[in-house]
């Protein structure tokens, strides 16, 4: 039975800044609200004291605008930025406390079927764009709104900017997407069409499906209050959620209904953007963050590259400042560095991983890492040099070893072999988008009962000083990272050449139609091309780099890994991988090197 709705609005005017919890937002959708689902959500508001209308700050998303930041990630909370620390303080959202002082409203709301907003849950589906659309022109037209919104959040609360944004709902007059995916496949769900399981299996059942409206006990959890309206069975539960485990296994290609109704165009996308990339979201948020930069309508559109963790950099002073002065310049008119004037502020803001702070480190990080400005991305004057594999001591040469045919195999699924440069007479510096065009075979072991049929490409570009001792990064929990990965399932390898997001010098474009399916044929080479995730390193004199060929998930990956019984059983998997070396057959890493000049 569905629950009575019920008016929950509360305020309270006692602290710094008014607090109103439970606002009910209503939805323009076109079902009429019936009891089953009355169409509405639920938001706090919080704003500034003083009653003149302020610009606004909005996000929508299902971790909970109730739970209390400390008790969603205790050790992450103790390392934020003491200034944006509050009563309020939630995973991923700016601080009220903070933006409340800077004469914002500051709004948080609960997506549909989570925390006290009733309604399907579906995350990261056109029901959320749809929702959040309504959110955003309802904000701008209450009291105590200017009339100018703008997003601002992390991850989940950053992906859901790009897909609003698409929809130019009114009132909305800048986006600040903070490490957030632009394309919910390709990006997130399936790597080269290779389902990312382990990482969506575990957001989905601790910060998710944990805050669905209508579950019991969130408040003995400390996970916020329970349902205010009452309890929903697990039947019931069940019956009103997408659970998003199930339907990325179950749905494989771009061209099924369940993806369809996910997609977007970016370059519908004309509201001022600051897109922030973290160099070490290697296996979520990076690829989507740049992309989603380059193919934006938007006429003043800006990438800014970061390096560390991913919680906390977003709360750092330098980068708050940036925020500020960003939606500073959109929401107030207040442009201090001239973001709204074409041409004054550079496109692109890099920072460069030079040297070897270690990891999780942030002040090492930020004392070592320097950052430069750009007009474009990609950088002017990159130059593709492609380094080719050889069978002579597994190096990778500038020059094509002239050589007879040599096949070099590894176990699948769990087998990999690996390729060197020589060492670097001088320091250089990779950035930009990196290929590697290998010929591949499938073989069927002697001894083995079943024949594979499939060929997962798991690629790994490492870092090396010339002692041999692997130089890590910063990744996404604070894990120890490799420079960048990439993908591919080789019978997904048929790319869209006509395309205009194909470029053929360094980003393969593919569909991931279920029409693209190519078969792959036992002991027959293939040439595919395998993208790899835009990166950033810089290269001191004597290190080396590495390109790791893997077929299954390698050291890095952290929580993002690629173990799905089904998508990747062993029955289609168990075999030998082959690569054809030499002779006509092409095989090389395509590295962006920008020129030294500018390092």
């Amino acid at each position: 039975m569905p629950l009575p709705v019920q008016d929950l609005h509360q305020r309270d005017d006692s602290g710094p800044y008014i607090v109103e919890t439970n606002v009910t937002v209503p939805l323009s959708t076109s079902k009429p609200s019936t009891p089953d689902d009355p169409c509405i959500i639920r938001v706090n508001v919080y704003s500034p004291k003083h009653s003149r209308p302020c610009p606004v700050l909005v996000t929508y998303g299902p971790y909970g605008k109730d739970i209390y930041y400390g008790n969603f990630h205790e050790k992450s909370f103790s390392e934020v930025n003491p200034g944006h620390k509050s009563a309020h303080s939630a995973w991923e959202t700016p601080d009220p406390a903070f933006w409340t002082a800077h004469d914002y409203v500051v709004v948080r709301a609960d997506e549909r079927g989570c925390g006290q907003s009733p309604g399907r849950l579906d995350t990261m589906s056109s029901s959320t764009t749809d929702a959040f659309f309504d959110l955003i022109e309802w904000c701008a037209v209450q009291s105590w709104s200017s009339g100018k919104v703008g997003l601002l959040g992390i991850s989940y609360y950053a992906g859901s900017q790009w897909r609003v944004a698409a929809r130019r709902p009114k009132g909305l007059a800048a986006i600040v997407p903070w490490e957030g995916m632009s394309d919910y496949y390709r990006d997130r769900v399936r790597h080269g069409g290779i389902l990312s399981n382990n990482f969506i299996k575990w957001w989905w059942d601790r910060q998710v499906v944990s805050n669905q409206y209508g579950l019991a006990g969130r408040a003995a959890r400390n996970w916020g209050p329970d349902t205010i309206e009452g309890s929903l069975s697990a039947k019931e539960l069940e019956q009103s959620r997408a659970d998003q485990t199930h339907d990325t296994a179950k749905y494989k290609y771009l061209d099924e209904d369940y993806y369809v109704t996910r997609q977007f165009k970016l370059e519908d996308i004309t509201v001022p953007l600051l897109s922030v990339a973290n160099w070490g979201g290697i296996l979520l948020h990076l690829r989507g963050n740049i992309l989603g930069f380059i193919k934006a309508g938007s006429e003043f559109k800006y990438l800014r590259c970061i390096t560390g963790r991913h919680d906390l950099p977003f709360y750092y002073k330098d980068e708050v400042d940036v925020q500020l002065s960003f939606l500073n310049a959109f929401l107030k008119g207040e442009d201090d560095k001239g973001w709204s004037v074409p041409g004054k502020v550079p496109p692109v803001s890099l920072c460069l991983r030079k040297g070897d702070p270690g990891y999780n480190n942030a002040a090492a990080e930020l004392a070592a890492f320097p950052r430069r400005d750009e007009p474009e991305w990609p950088i002017q004057g990159t130059v593709y040099t492609d380094f080719h594999l050889t069978a002579v001591q597994n190096k990778m040469l500038r020059h094509k070893a002239p050589s007879g045919v040599t096949v070099y195999s590894y176990n699948a699924p769990s087998g990999e072999i690996s390729f060197r440069t020589l060492p670097f007479p001088e320091e250089v510096e990779i950035t930009g988008h990196p290929m590697a065009r290998l010929t591949v075979s499938l073989s069927k072991l002697p001894e083995a009962k079943t024949v594979p049929s499939e060929i997962d490409l798991f690629l790994t570009i490492r870092h090396f000083h010339a002692s041999g001792k692997e130089i890590f990064y910063t990744g996404t929990t604070g894990e120890p990272i490799p420079v960048v990965k990439g993908w591919l399932r080789v019978s997904l390898r048929r790319c869209n050449t006509d395309s205009p997001d194909h470029k053929p010098e360094y980003l393969p474009w593919r569909e991931y139609r279920s029409t693209d399916v190519q078969p792959i044929e036992l002991d027959t080479p293939h040439t595919v091309d395998v993208e790899i995730w835009p990166t950033n390193v810089v290269v001191s004199p004597g290190s080396y780099l590495e390109l790791q060929i893997a077929s299954c998930d390698t050291s890095g990956s952290g929580l993002f890994t690629h173990t799905h019984e089904e998508d990747r059983a062993p029955g289609k998997l168990t075999g030998l991988n082959n690569i054809h070396l030499g002779g006509d057959f092409e095989n090389f890493l395509r590295l962006p090197f920008v020129p030294t000049r500018r390092a």
